[in-house]
């Protein structure tokens, strides 16, 4: 849920004396169906999804040009190249995570590491403006940290102990709040239904994305056992499909869902029709001990697929992205072969061998990544934002067009407001 707060807040300047501020969530209105939970949670808040205001339907470049814009960022804090002249706009940064310092706007910037951003917020309105806090935002608030959190679990840790003091506080101030495990169970249902969506949808729900000297691997989050995802029709040439519509080099998939018992269940399926790449992605996999993925090899479907049972559930997404960044370091100190030419001959695990074993002794994670890209900072296992907002053409929304959003907002929130006194 972290990605309906995810975004900025943009405040439009009409006036010398009037500003209007707008939530602006980071994704395009295209990815929201891939967002089970969001899609789930909006509907049971009365939240319809024509008020919503995302990426690609306003012109946050030409309001900058204009001079009336100002903007908040909320739960990331590295804007991507496309975005770089909005820096200057940039007022403030309200994050959880590790600050990038060096690609962080030169602003005020409040970061605490707690479990959900949302807990941020939470504090922040209670603090600053407690009289707008009304049952349908404590409701988006408690439910977001709680599945964030893994619904406070303490086997889990995620939680810290201000998620824990806030969930608290709004329970506190409205009694009526969903019961915890009702409100967790439901959004995790949400978030982790993947029926009716095709592959290509499957591997864009949650992915990212890194590169060196012009190869570019692609990871996503399955939300199914991996049996099930390699008995899919047509998976072969889905994945190739996939792969060369968005020039992917390799394509790594960690399947992800829970047993009986409530427990994360971790698989991973490595796609990649460059053998050398592939030898080298699937031995430093194999062979890392900081974290150890204790990998069983699976039965392949295909020579270009290599599937593992994962023993090392502890090993999620977040931490597997340096060990690819170190294998895209040891593919170009192993080879001299150009990237993006698929190769023909087979390639032993022997002819890397020394590279990997030099490449996990020297390299520090992290950095293998293009110097004219921020490197990866750790995100919510639902977020995406891998591609460039305006990619589609231009936005759809002037100013005027989102203050009159502004208004149906309002008028939503006064009909919500009347519906509760009734």
């Amino acid at each position: 849920m972290e990605d309906y707060l995810q975004g900025c807040r943009a405040a439009l300047q009409t006036t010398e004396a009037e500003e209007v501020f707008v939530p602006v969530l980071n994704i395009k209105r295209s990815a929201l169906p891939l967002r089970g939970d969001n899609v789930f949670f909006l509907q049971k808040t009365h939240i319809p999804e024509s008020l919503l205001i995302f990426r690609d339907e306003i012109d946050l470049h030409a309001l900058q040009q204009a001079g009336q814009l100002t903007l908040i960022l909320v739960d990331h804090h590295v804007l991507p190249k496309s975005d770089a002249a909005l820096e200057e706009a940039v007022a403030e940064v309200l994050d959880h995570r590790p600050i990038d310092q060096k690609h962080c706007p030169p602003c005020h910037v409040s970061v605490e590491l707690v479990g959900s951003c949302a807990t941020l917020v939470a504090e922040r309105i209670l603090q600053r403006a407690p009289e707008i806090l009304d049952r349908q935002t404590a409701a988006l608030l408690h439910g977001a940290i709680i599945l964030d959190c893994v619904n406070m679990d303490l086997k889990i840790g995620k939680a810290t102990l201000k998620d824990n003091q806030y969930v608290e506080k709004l329970e506190a101030l409205f009694p009526d709040l969903p019961n915890r495990n009702d409100i967790f169970d439901s959004l995790q249902k949400a978030k982790f239904d993947v029926s009716g969506l095709t592959t290509e949808q499957m591997l864009r729900k949650d992915q990212k994305t890194i590169s060196r000297q012009g190869t570019k691997v692609a990871i996503s989050a399955i939300y199914m056992d991996l049996e099930a995802f390699l008995q899919r029709s047509g998976l072969i040439a889905d994945l190739h499909a996939f792969c060369q519509a968005h020039s992917y080099d390799a394509l790594v998939a960690m399947t992800i869902f829970f047993n009986t018992y409530n427990e994360p269940v971790r698989q991973l399926a490595v796609f990649c029709p460059h053998a050398a790449l592939r030898v080298t992605v699937c031995g430093v996999l194999e062979r890392s001990h900081s974290p150890s993925l204790k990998l069983t090899p699976a039965p392949s479907i295909h020579p270009n697929l290599q599937a593992y049972l994962q023993g090392n559930t502890q090993v999620s997404r977040k931490k597997l992205l340096p060990l690819l960044q170190e294998a895209l370091s040891a593919y170009f100190d192993s080879t001299n072969i150009p990237s993006g030419q698929p190769e023909t001959e087979g390639v032993s695990r022997e002819q890397v061998d020394k590279e990997l074993d030099r490449a996990g002794n020297s390299l520090i994670p992290g950095l293998s990544q293009d110097e004219e890209e921020p490197p990866l900072p750790p995100t919510p296992m639902n977020s995406l934002v891998d591609e460039c907002p305006l990619d589609q053409g231009l936005p759809k929304f002037s100013a005027e067009v989102i203050f009159e959003k502004c208004s149906q907002i309002s008028l939503s929130e006064s009909t919500t407001a009347s519906r509760s006194k009734k």
